[in-house]
């Protein structure tokens, strides 16, 4: 099971929990046969869904507001600058 966040796309946490797979049951991919392959699979899923949790959110709308207001002032900034060096 993947637990994800109702303020976010699924498929990127989907995305999230198979680079998790990739590196911590997939690599290194020194396999011999698909038997060993499934094995290892299966181990891995045994243990995520033992200890897996729901992701704990930080980022609040809050700090979404000031990120956005940071990305205007930059933009801000930027065209003023662009105006300057054209003006030159």
């Amino acid at each position: 099971m993947v637990h994800t966040s109702v303020h976010a796309s699924r498929l990127n946490h989907v995305e999230i929990h198979f680079s998790a797979v990739q590196r911590k049951a997939l690599s290194p991919n020194d396999f011999t046969d698909l038997t060993e392959v499934r094995d290892q699979f299966r181990s891995f899923e045994d243990r995520y869904n033992a200890t897996a949790q729901p992701f704990q959110w930080r980022f609040t709308t809050s700090d979404l507001d000031d990120l956005l207001a940071r990305l205007d002032q930059h933009t801000a900034d930027h065209h003023e600058e662009c105006s300057v060096a054209q003006a030159a």
